[in-house]
């Protein structure tokens, strides 16, 4: 990192962000001990063994906030309790019971562990600011599209999840593509998974758009000057043909130049 970026950085931020990656390794290596199914922990931890890597590899040149950080670390931990009992085998129940004497799914009368409809709703909650601020930071998003692109991505890549799963059960099969689905009977599984993940982003949405509104006295402003129209031209053929223009005027500058 330069130093012009490290003097931006708030006071034990690098810290604070080590501190985070530690408390990860040490959950993902005592849930990775011994988790109930292997292989389909492994299928599980796709997303944290592409994940992790670029967030450490990353930290030099796009070292997020404290606030992104603290909400990837949230749920990475809580996908390594999936990703260790299988999602659809999570004893939370259990855990209640020991506890505080009582089940959350006879209180709720639910018929089954609805512990990964938690995590796709998480998934939108605390991930939508990460890649905000992302989009924020290469891209330049302003106004409403600072918030319509991170949503977008929750969205898609929630649908990704999903197929990525309805391939798994399809290439595996048997136990471990079942496992690794998590359908637990429910055709409607996939949609509601979405639907949650798609609700999450959306508060986060509201939340962050609240804040921007409470502090910032330009985000008004700004939100109408990103609907503005920024280039008057249409694109498609116009653009093509405007290229060819360029490209055709710049080789008979070319050819007079070494005509001469």
């Amino acid at each position: 990192m330069s130093e012009s970026n490290a003097a931006r950085l708030p006071p034990g931020h690098r810290r604070f962000a080590a501190t985070l990656l530690g408390a990860f390794i040490v959950v993902f290596v005592a849930l990775g001990w011994s988790p109930w199914y292997r292989d389909d922990w492994l299928l599980e931890n796709l997303l944290v063994f592409i994940l992790v890597p670029w967030l450490v590899f990353g930290y030099r040149n796009l070292p997020l906030s404290r606030i992104s950080y603290a909400s990837i670390f949230i749920f990475t931990c809580l996908h390594e309790v999936g990703a260790h009992h299988t999602y659809s085998e999570v004893p939370y129940d259990a855990w209640l019971q020991s506890l505080f004497g009582w089940d959350l799914s006879s209180a709720m009368g639910w018929e089954r562990n609805h512990f990964d409809r938690l995590v796709h709703f998480l998934w939108g909650l605390l991930i939508t600011y990460p890649v905000r601020e992302v989009f924020l930071r290469l891209a330049d998003a302003k106004g409403i599209w600072g918030y319509l692109f991170p949503l977008l991505v929750v969205m898609s890549t929630s649908l990704l999840f999903e197929m990525i799963e309805w391939a798994a059960a399809l290439i595996f099969g048997g136990e471990l593509g079942m496992a690794y689905l998590g359908t637990q009977g429910d055709v409607w599984d996939s949609h509601k998974d979405s639907a949650l993940a798609t609700l999450g982003g959306l508060i986060a949405c509201a939340v962050i758009a609240g804040v921007h509104s409470w502090l910032d006295r330009d985000f008004t402003r700004e939100w109408v000057e990103s609907l503005e129209v920024k280039h008057a031209e249409p694109l498609g053929e116009v653009a093509i043909e405007r290229m060819l223009e360029e490209r055709e005027e710049t080789r008979e500058r070319e050819a007079e130049e070494a005509g001469s």
